[in-house]
C-alpha cells in the first residue's frame, strides 16, 4: 500500500505547489464551470482556452460522462486533445453545486479534477493517484468541506507514508 498511498500525496501536493487549483464562490453554469476549472491549468500553459471547448464540445455529444460520483467530476477530453499542451491535474471547488442534467442530483458536481493529457503514461500515473484519493472516505469527506488552498497539504496528510 505504500505506493498507493504515496502517489495520492504526491498528486494532492503537486496540485498545491504548481497552483492547479482554484476555490468559486458564485453559482456556475455546467459550460462555465468547465471553463473555469480549465483557469488554474491555463495560467501556466498548461491548456489553453480551446481545452475547455473541447471538454463541453464531448459532455454535449456524450452527456454528463464526466460526473463519476455524486459531487465530483473529472473534466476531460481525449489524449493530446486540441489546446492541451502537457499532462497534468487542476482542482477547484464550488460552494454552489453545479447541475450537469437537468432533475438528476446525482449529475451536479461541486468538486472538480480537470484533467489534460499529451502523454499517456503520465496521464495513467495521475489517474492512479487520483483513484487513491477518490477511494479514501475520509479524503472524500475533507475535500467536500475544503475551503482554502492549503487545506490539499492536510488532506494529503490523512495518507501518511506507512505500509499496511
Amino acid at each position: 500500500m505504500f505506493i498507493k498511498r504515496r502517489r495520492a500525496i504526491i498528486l494532492l501536493r503537486e496540485i498545491y505547489e504548481k497552483k492547479h487549483y482554484l476555490f468559486c464562490s458564485e453559482p456556475l453554469s455546467w459550460e462555465e464551470s468547465i471553463r473555469k476549472g480549465c483557469e488554474p491549468l491555463r495560467k501556466d500553459g498548461t491548456v489553453d482556452e480551446t481545452y475547455a471547448e473541447e471538454i463541453i464540445a464531448c459532455i454535449r455529444k456524450h452527456g454528463p460522462y464526466i460526473v463519476i460520483l455524486p459531487g465530483i467530476a473529472l473534466p476531460h477530453s481525449t489524449e493530446k486533445a486540441k489546446g492541451a499542451h502537457a499532462t497534468a491535474v487542476g482542482f477547484m471547488k464550488t460552494a454552489v453545486p453545479v447541475r450537469f442534467e437537468e432533475g438528476n442530483p446525482a449529475k451536479d458536481a461541486q468538486i472538480f479534477f480537470t484533467l489534460s493529457s499529451t502523454n499517456p503514461d503520465e496521464h495513467l500515473d495521475n489517474m492512479q493517484k487520483l483513484y487513491s484519493v477518490l477511494t479514501n472516505e475520509n479524503a472524500l469527506e475533507r475535500l467536500k468541506k475544503i475551503e482554502k488552498p492549503e487545506e490539499l497539504l492536510e488532506i494529503d496528510g490523512l495518507f501518511g507514508e506507512r505500509q499496511e
